[in-house]
């Protein structure tokens, strides 16, 4: 009879148990999804001509964009190619404030983060605002 009083107790501490590493596991998952996709890893500064900035995307419709910046780079031996700076907007503001400014040399404050969302971009480089905007130097003026 003793042994038939154990078995509910003995219920209990494995149900209680039980819910305290799924909730670790809730807590670890969640602090994984947003030091990987939500928290912003670094801020910066990048100056360059406005390559192009496109709306695109079959499910997600996302705004990603081209600077080209000064220098060049080597991707393999006895190549060179000009550094690139490939980023995503997600501000509608800064989309049409960039979209008036193609072939313009502007300098962009972005936000890194580790990993992408479909929604906001392919891109770990999220621009948040432009900083100036001047005429390019290799552009002639429009007649």
């Amino acid at each position: 009879m003793e042994a038939n009083r154990n078995i509910p107790a003995k219920n209990h501490l494995l149900k209680k148990v039980l819910s305290y590493i799924a909730l670790i596991c809730v807590l670890v998952l969640a602090g994984f999804v947003y030091y990987n996709y939500y928290f912003v890893f670094g801020t910066g500064v990048k100056f360059g001509e406005l390559n192009y900035i496109v709306r695109k995307g079959i499910i997600f419709k996302t705004n990603e964009g081209r600077l080209i910046q000064a220098g060049y780079k080597s991707g393999a031996s006895n190549s060179i190619q000009s550094n690139e700076f490939r980023f995503c907007v997600t501000d509608e503001r800064v989309m049409k404030q960039l979209e008036s400014s193609s072939g313009r040399v502007v300098q962009l404050h972005y936000n890194e983060y580790i990993g992408i969302l479909p929604w906001r971009g392919m891109s770990n480089y999220v621009v948040d605002s432009i900083i100036s905007s001047a005429p390019s130097v290799n552009t002639p003026p429009l007649p």
